[in-house]
């Protein structure tokens, strides 16, 4: 080991500031300096790539669509075709009384300028006025910017920015959702789909900062509320902002390299995942580390036993974590799938940060980092009421009752998702209600007769004028129109006679699926884009949760030695996600006013839940196996775990929750309804299922918890 060496660090009671004293250490005691250098030199090297994550992210339409569905292919020709894909406006009149000649002449006026200073297709847009003479729609075509997202939102506004005077207010660039009445009662807003699809990247745009700066607020104060200490909830924060800048550097150099897909939604989760993870290792590392330090003289020593304890736990946990997230390589979703490595990234960072970088901090700052409650060599930790020891001690009693009982409410729980509303349309995909929305409701409204936006439909062009004949002949096709040809390929636009995602629309699209597909012709356009959604995360669901389930169960398998233990986990978090979504179906649409669930919500909370959830059964059950390794009978081991373990899993359960709760401030019901079922879900884990069901059954069982690993069969 070589000789000792000797440093300087402050007496075990004093505040900082105090003078140092010498203490002996060991030549290993460098280390921590080592490591410190090595992540300044990641920190130099990653910095720059970390703010490029931006440049990479991609949100056309094409990054949420399923792989191999219709619609995927549809949009992906139409953006192959000349000039790219096509940007789809329409410009809504309306008046309740309905319109005058001026409302007229001002809508032909305000036209005939879009159509003068822009390329339009088929040039000046005709209007299409409603059967009862209060709206009038101006369809707007263009290819004029292309494939790029920035020229077509700055068409988009340029549009809006157009329509915004002559005759009325309008309801243009303001957002906010009901049309805003004009002096003469006209009024003018911008619909259809790439104006949906601009308000959409506009949300988008402020979701990374917005999530960043929130996460880091909610951290902050759960961590001073937790440690009680002026100083030490900086050094976890400061290693999970580091841990974050390096996970934003390694996803950009991925989907340089390999191209993943990297969506402002799976960033933005990413950073959850990154501040939410992170801070709960160093929760249960700090708590450790914590103890050691009452048992060993040397910081450097107490953190190594620190580490040896409770790191296998850690690693167990992130391995959850990453596998469970990675599982959704086997989705056909784009988003889904893109995020299974974006979010596995952030939690292999975040542990490397917790069991690098904080240790080696804690260790250099010594034991004054805990000032003012300092845990001194050869103390006894304060003495409160354990409210974790009570509640063992109520299982412990009852376990059958608590045990029963706990499974009950929430089998009623879960009985809740019966009442989950239906698929989210797109218009109802936002909290407040856009313009582009807006104006697509005034449209539903008017031309009840008439799809509002249209289907496309791509056909090989030798056999463009058949399709053609075909769609038209179709049942609840209202109209067809050719539009452009390129690379052996005719674009067409229908319109269906039934309203968008409406279920006449959706039969239409079915029929001309069927009918069209012995012809080599894809069907797509927004709503159809909306039922394979419906359809892919269906499938999904069939072939990614088994993935996870298996996964996971490997891996507590091999932490905890044994089947029992790792299927009371499994069960567990699975009715975990069944009440989490029951209290969904129960809020959703009564209290929230939410019109349907996001398609994606039941795959992406299941791998959130099950993989995260665990955790706290990893963190539970390895300390109920060091009790049971060190000689205790297995009551005894199942409420020492739970006294000793139960505050820190609170602590990073909250935080847990809160960092997914903020996705419930974003104005995106996906967000939301996401951030709403993993808050509540680790909530139920935390506060009943740990602390409760998962004690109550390992009293129950004894030393069959263990089976068959050689713990069952030790006799005390």
């Amino acid at each position: 080991m070589g000789a000792p060496t000797t440093s300087y660090d402050a007496a075990p009671d004093a505040p900082p500031g105090t003078g140092p004293r010498p203490v002996r250490t060991r030549p290993a005691a460098a280390l921590p300096w080592v490591v410190l250098a090595l992540w300044i030199a990641v920190l130099a090297v990653a910095g720059p790539f970390a703010g490029k994550l931006a440049d990479v992210q991609r949100d056309n339409i094409v990054d949420y669509l399923p792989a191999g569905a219709d619609s995927t292919q549809v949009a992906r020709v139409q953006q192959e075709l000349p000039g790219g894909e096509a940007t789809e406006l329409v410009l809504v009149y309306h008046r309740d009384g309905g319109l005058t000649a001026a409302d007229r002449t001002t809508a032909a006026g305000q036209a005939a300028r879009i159509a003068a200073a822009h390329d339009l297709i088929g040039g000046q847009p005709r209007g299409i006025p409603s059967k009862d003479g209060t709206t009038l729609m101006y369809p707007v075509s263009t290819t004029e910017p292309g494939n790029d997202e920035k020229a077509r939102a700055a068409f988009v506004e340029d549009v809006r920015t157009a329509v915004s005077g002559d005759g009325g207010d309008t309801a243009a660039g303001g957002g906010g959702g009901d049309r805003a009445e004009g002096a003469a009662g006209l009024t003018v807003e911008v619909g259809g789909p790439s104006a949906l699809q601009t308000d959409m990247e506009d949300v988008f745009e402020t979701i990374d900062g917005t999530l960043m700066v929130a996460t880091v607020i909610v951290v902050a104060v759960l961590l001073i509320l937790t440690y009680r200490s002026p100083f030490l909830w900086l050094v976890p924060l400061l290693v999970v902002g580091v841990a974050a800048l390096a996970t934003r550097a390694v996803i950009y150099g991925l989907a340089q390299g390999f191209d993943i897909t990297v969506t402002s939604q799976s960033a933005g989760i990413m950073t959850v995942l990154v501040f939410g993870a992170g801070t709960d290792y160093a929760l249960l590392l700090v708590a450790r580390y914590r103890e050691e330090l009452r048992r060993v003289p040397e910081p450097y020593d107490a953190m190594r036993a620190a580490l040896r304890g409770c790191g296998p736990a850690v690693l167990a946990s992130s391995g959850t974590v990453a596998a469970g997230l990675l599982c959704l390589l086997a989705a056909d979703l784009n988003s889904a799938r893109g995020l299974g490595p974006v979010g596995a990234v952030g939690v292999v960072c975040a542990l490397a940060a917790m069991t690098t970088l904080l240790p080696a901090l804690l260790v250099l700052l010594g034991r004054r980092i805990f000032w003012p409650l300092i845990p001194r060599y050869g103390s006894e930790a304060p003495r409160r009421r354990n409210l974790f020891a009570a509640m063992g001690s109520s299982a412990g009693r009852r376990p059958v009752a608590v045990l029963a009982s706990g499974a009950v409410l929430l089998g009623a729980l879960a009985l809740g998702a019966f009442n989950l509303p239906g698929t989210l349309k797109n218009e109802d995909s936002f909290t407040e209600r856009p313009e582009s929305v807006s104006a697509m409701r005034t449209l539903a409204d008017a031309y009840p007769d008439r799809g509002a936006q249209p289907i496309g439909v791509v056909a090989p062009a030798a056999a463009a004028d058949r399709v053609l004949a075909e769609v038209r002949a179709t049942d609840g096709v209202a109209a067809a129109e050719r539009g452009r040809t390129a690379d052996g390929w005719t674009e067409l636009s229908v319109f269906a006679e039934d309203a968008p995602e409406s279920p006449g629309e959706t039969a239409t699209i079915e029929a001309l699926r069927a009918g069209l597909q012995a012809d080599g012709a894809y069907v797509g356009g927004a709503s159809a884009q909306q039922l394979d959604l419906e359809e892919t995360n269906a499938r999904d669901r069939l072939i990614v949760i088994p993935l996870v389930l298996a996964a996971v169960l490997l891996i507590l398998v091999a932490l905890l030695r044994s089947l029992v233990a790792p299927l009371i986990l499994i069960v567990a978090v699975v009715a975990v996600w069944g009440a989490a979504m029951g209290l969904g179906g129960l809020v959703f649409e009564p209290v929230f006013g939410f019109a349907g669930i996001d398609p994606g919500l039941p795959l992406l909370s299941f791998v959130f839940l099950v993989a995260l959830g665990v955790d706290y059964g990893i963190f539970l059950m390895h300390r109920m196996r060091e009790e049971a390794l060190s000689g205790a009978e297995p009551a005894a081991a199942a409420l020492t775990a739970l006294r000793t373990t139960g505050g820190v899993i609170a602590s990073a359960g909250i935080v847990l929750a809160a960092t997914f709760a903020v996705l419930m401030n974003l104005p995106l019901v996906m967000m939301v309804e996401m951030g709403f079922v993993v808050a509540v879900g680790v909530l139920l884990d935390t506060f009943l299922v740990r602390t409760y069901l998962v004690t109550s059954a390992s009293l129950l069982l004894g030393r069959r918890v263990w089976w068959p690993g050689r713990l069952s069969r030790r006799r005390g």
